[in-house]
């Protein structure tokens, strides 16, 4: 985690980098990336950060204008242009995952700058409203909003929506043919969620009976309209599992199958959750891991990582994971080829 922190912000000042095509190669002062120190939580100033990262930031010094600047090295340059390669060739997966993610609020719309907090999670082209949404005008409709300087991007409402089906419903699928399933009985199977802990994490038998009374307590699932229900304490609990449902669909619609809280909570009110997503993810370890280190508080999709891995990694991340291995090497050379 230590590491993936170092990673947001080396994406971020990458980002700034690469926004600024009016110099060539791309490039920003050096003084430019030290007043946004505290916004990018660079606690030490941006030099002393670059400096860590020489096979990612190249500082040098801009004669023309007597400063320095940043740029990325050849390496990183390499790297973001087959992120956005890879990204091209999956446009398709793109789309659905945007319907997917539009089809989980009541009114299949949710405000374009929410989009734009995650687009990178989504795995989106950075020009997605152009290549993306305008591309497809049968299936994305871009409206005003109530509020000023604000668009609301829609389904349109001649798009035919087929049965969506959650990824939950593939592991009940896999878990339904085992010879050995822990689940044992076909309502617990209909509505459970895959719970896996910290090998050290001991459960005491009145924590395993709350959580496999959970798992058989009937929920709407994500895509399923959300009906008024009498206030009541079962009520309650089916909301909340509810709750469940569409972060765990959220983050299985990630590149990385993980986002910062404070993201994914920007669609809390559009996906009708008036539950607090921090006290959520801590509610459910089995399925969620967050991360409170840092100013930042992170969530991981539990039973979509391994060893500190993807286990079925796609090609977005595959690229990701080599700025990631760049971020772990620090000022270490590459191995010399024997």
């Amino acid at each position: 985690m230590d590491k993936y922190k170092n990673l947001l912000k080396v994406i971020a000042i990458q980002d700034l980098i690469l926004s600024n095509p009016t110099r060539t190669p791309p490039s920003v002062s050096l003084d430019f990336l030290n007043r946004l120190s505290q916004k990018l939580h660079l606690n030490r100033g941006a030099a002393s950060f670059l400096r860590r990262y020489p096979h990612i930031f190249d500082i040098y010094y801009e004669t023309t204008v007597s400063q320095p600047f940043v740029r990325l090295t050849d390496v990183a340059t390499q790297i973001c242009r087959e992120e956005a390669e890879a990204i091209t060739a999956t446009l398709p997966a793109v789309v659905d995952r945007l319907i997917l993610l539009l089809s989980m609020s009541k009114s299949k719309s949710l405000p374009l700058r929410a989009i734009f907090k995650v687009w990178k999670e989504l795995g989106l082209p950075d020009d997605f409203e152009d290549s993306v949404i305008c591309q497809n005008p049968h299936i994305f409709s871009l409206q005003d909003a109530h509020e000023p300087h604000t668009h609301i991007l829609k389904l349109v409402d001649e798009f035919p929506l087929r049965h969506l089906r959650p990824a939950v419903e593939d592991w009940r699928v896999t878990e339904c043919s085992k010879e050995k399933s822990e689940m044992n009985s076909p309502v617990e199977m209909q509505y459970c969620f895959k719970h896996q802990y910290p090998s050290g994490m001991r459960l005491s038998k009145n924590f395993r009976a709350k959580v496999k009374e959970w798992q058989s307590l009937p929920y709407m699932g994500p895509y399923e309209e959300l009906r008024e229900m009498k206030p009541s304490k079962v009520g309650m609990r089916r909301l909340e599992k509810r709750a469940v449902a569409i972060a765990h669909e959220f983050l299985s619609l990630t590149v990385e199958k993980t986002i910062e809280v404070e993201k994914i909570s920007h669609f809390r009110k559009w996906f009708e959750i008036e539950l607090n997503m921090r006290d959520l993810f801590l509610d459910h370890p089995g399925i969620f891991y967050l991360s409170t280190k840092g100013k930042r508080h992170t969530v991981f999709l539990r039973e979509a990582y391994e060893r500190g891995r993807l286990i079925n990694p796609n090609p977005v991340y595959n690229v990701r994971r080599k700025l990631l291995d760049l971020v772990v090497m620090g000022r270490h050379q590459f191995p010399c080829d024997n």
